[in-house]
């Protein structure tokens, strides 16, 4: 089964949201000697992109949590700035 979701925030302070994404990413157990980038410049993709930075800190593996019979398999997540858009709609007409 499928559930498509779209849900609008309202980010009213970046710097805490950019900290929080950034303070996951500290935390997180990555081996950087197989990433293609490093902490450092990684922490400087989050604070210079708020979008990426939202997105990164979003758990969607919560969205069943408490609903018998429910187990969450997976899903897709992203952010985007700018004027919402249909994304179940062909842009193709």
């Amino acid at each position: 089964m499928h559930i498509y979701c779209r849900v609008e925030v309202l980010v009213t302070d970046p710097a805490a949201v950019t900290g929080h994404a950034v303070a996951d990413l500290w935390a997180a157990d990555i081996d950087w000697s197989t990433e293609e980038d490093d902490l450092e410049t990684a922490v400087e993709e989050l604070r210079s992109d708020l979008a990426t930075s939202v997105s990164s800190i979003v758990d969607i593996s919560h969205l069943a949590d408490g609903i018998p019979g429910v187990e969450f398999r997976g899903g897709l997540c992203w952010a985007e700035q700018g004027p919402q858009r249909d994304p179940f709609r062909s842009d193709e007409q």
